[in-house]
């Protein structure tokens, strides 16, 4: 005699729950690609380039976060949403992702296969200068590049600056949290579209005399820095993401307390502010 309770489902009912899920959600995102073609039609973005939207991207990713629960990890979650918000904008007004090996090739193709999917054409360089040109010269490419200084690397956010090349439009991952499945920060680059960025964050290109390690230790605390030598011995170009809540001169008063100069200054980009989850899913193998 079975010891399930009258109102207790059988594994076949539980199957069928599944697959008439499964076959809802492939209608919704049939569904969805319907209302991208009318996207297409009205915005024409396969004409136009870039169909990249930064400031929706990160406020849905934001959006799932705060309301996903259960036992489904958040990576998966994420992922998925990742790889649907990519591919779409793929069919939008295709394009491919150039990103700069020279952090490590696992870990930034780890970046780009979670952000962006497979269907997305993936470009390796060795260097992020050939990251920049490629998508200078595209209509509508993304590049990503390790958000941290490379020893050896040149500074190549120089080649941002200026009215008539492409910006930093957003820094991955979206959301950050302890064991992210890919946790090296980068920058995606891209040409602009003044009505789709976020501007929590602004990023500047500074070249300043008198670099020291009193100069870093006065930036550190006020905003994210990436520097590396330039020209002269005690020179630098860095990289700096002012947060809100902080200011450009700030970080040149800063600056110069600490004994440096600033030669030159260009904004180079915005993004989202870093969206930090706290703790992580992952537990320790049995």
């Amino acid at each position: 005699m079975s010891g399930r309770k009258p109102d207790q489902p059988t594994l076949a009912d539980l199957r069928a729950e599944i697959d008439r899920i499964d076959e809802n959600m492939h209608r919704l995102l049939i569904e969805r690609g319907e209302i991208i073609e009318s996207l297409i039609a009205v915005k024409k973005t396969q004409e136009s380039g870039s169909a990249f939207r930064p400031a929706r991207e990160a406020s849905m990713m934001r959006k799932l976060v705060e309301r996903h629960h259960g036992i489904l990890p958040l990576d998966t979650v994420e992922s998925i949403w990742r790889v649907i918000i990519a591919t779409f904008t793929h069919v939008q007004a295709p394009y491919s992702v150039h990103a700069d090996l020279i952090a490590g090739d696992a870990a930034i193709r780890d970046s780009a296969r979670f952000h962006f999917g497979f269907t997305v054409p993936f470009v390796g360089h060795m260097g992020a200068a050939g990251v920049v040109n490629a998508v200078s010269a595209s209509k509508g490419d993304l590049g990503l590049v390790p958000a941290i200084a490379v020893a050896g690397s040149d500074p190549w956010w120089a080649l941002l600056e200026g009215g008539t090349t492409p910006k930093i439009i957003a820094r991955l991952p979206f959301v950050e949290r302890p064991d992210h499945p890919a946790s090296l920060p980068v920058f995606a680059v891209s040409w602009p579209a003044a009505d789709a960025l976020v501007k929590e964050v602004e990023v500047f290109s500074l070249k300043v005399s008198g670099w020291s390690a009193a100069a870093a230790r006065a930036v550190t605390p006020l905003a994210e820095l990436v520097a590396l030598p330039d020209g002269a011995f005690d020179g630098a170009a860095l990289l700096v993401s002012v947060p809100e809540g902080r200011t450009l001169d700030q970080i040149t008063q800063a600056l110069v307390k600490a004994g440096a100069s600033v030669r030159s200054c260009a904004l180079v980009g915005s993004h989202a502010t870093r969206y930090t989850v706290a703790g992580s899913e992952r537990k320790p193998p049995a």
